[in-house]
């Protein structure tokens, strides 16, 4: 039985820890060649152009070589370590508190003595611990970087970037009355769309009740802003003084309710009756001639409409 098949059964791994992923790894290589290549070729030729007025061909040549081959060495090695960088920036907090407390620990063994020591490390554990905003303060702060890893967590496992398996540029984090707040930037292959279909994910993932993803900036779209929601504080019940500064012994004071008003009243408008309009007159009929005499010509009474108007003439 081989050492590797006797690892399996004993439920050991005899693999390495997979820091950066190979794919991650093949892609950045390629890419760092391509990118010294071009920039020393580049930059060879411009600097062999420039320097050819001042210097004979041959050594212009020389010197654009040389150039070109240190710039070109530049561009390659930032490519090249662009994923340790990523990968320090991911855990740079973790980084600066470590550093700070192995050289800080050094330095003040260094200059003080061992109650001087002691008492220093009281006050830096006992005042969070006994004081609640700073308690308070010194989680939220945590749960930010906590959220970070989260999220990059996320986007490792069932939120695919693209082919080459780069991941979005997880910025800065900071905490809000109700969670956190985490700003990101897409790289190509990503959109708001896809953060959006997955939010449910997310939420279970840094341990959140409801994730908000929402734009930063009108101008680009690939840059984001996570809203990390762990409680719900307008639900909350908040003390208020109010009620203790009312006397208890005070006496009551009964209210009279008044009666409703059930009409219009302008106090400012006179009451005042309307106007009836003015109805028309019936046209009189001329009298009747007595003795069989013919009637005579009488003049005829004015016949006048509802609107004022004389409509004899028309009847």
């Amino acid at each position: 039985m081989s050492k590797s098949s006797s690892a399996r059964l004993l439920g050991r791994s005899s693999g390495s820890v997979t820091v950066i992923q190979t794919s991650v790894h093949r892609s950045y290589a390629r890419n760092a060649r391509l990118a010294g290549i071009i920039t020393a070729l580049v930059v060879g030729v411009l600097a062999a152009t420039v320097a050819a007025d001042q210097v004979h061909p041959i050594l212009a040549a020389i010197l654009g070589a040389l150039i070109g081959a240190a710039t070109g060495a530049v561009a390659w090695t930032v490519v090249r370590i662009w994923p340790v960088i990523r990968l320090i920036w991911w855990w740079l907090p973790e980084i600066t508190l470590a550093l700070g407390l192995v050289y800080g620990w050094t330095a003040l063994a260094r200059a003080t003595t061992l109650p001087v020591r002691l008492a220093v490390v009281a006050l830096v554990v006992g005042i969070p611990a006994g004081i609640p905003a700073v308690r308070r303060r010194l989680v939220a702060l945590a749960w930010c970087v906590i959220v970070r890893h989260r999220l990059r967590v996320c986007f490792a496992q069932f939120i695919r970037a693209n082919a080459s398996g780069s991941l979005p540029l997880i910025l800065l984090a900071r905490p809000t009355p109700v969670g956190e707040r985490v700003w990101i930037y897409l790289r190509p292959g990503l959109s708001e769309a896809d953060l959006k279909a997955r939010l449910d994910k997310i939420a279970v993932a840094c341990h959140a009740s409801t994730v908000v993803v929402e734009r930063a900036s009108e101008k680009t779209a690939a840059f984001l802003r996570v809203d990390v929601k762990r409680r719900e504080v307008l639900t909350e019940t908040i003390p208020s003084p109010l009620p203790g500064l009312v006397n208890p012994t005070a006496p009551s004071n009964p209210r009279t309710t008044g009666t409703m008003p059930t009409g219009l009243d302008l106090p400012d408008v006179p009451d005042t009756p309307a106007e009836k309009p003015a109805t028309p007159t019936a046209p009189t009929k001329p009298a009747a001639p007595k003795n069989g005499s013919k009637p005579t010509a009488t003049a005829t009474a004015a016949v006048i409409n509802g609107a004022g108007e004389d409509i004899s003439d028309w009847i």
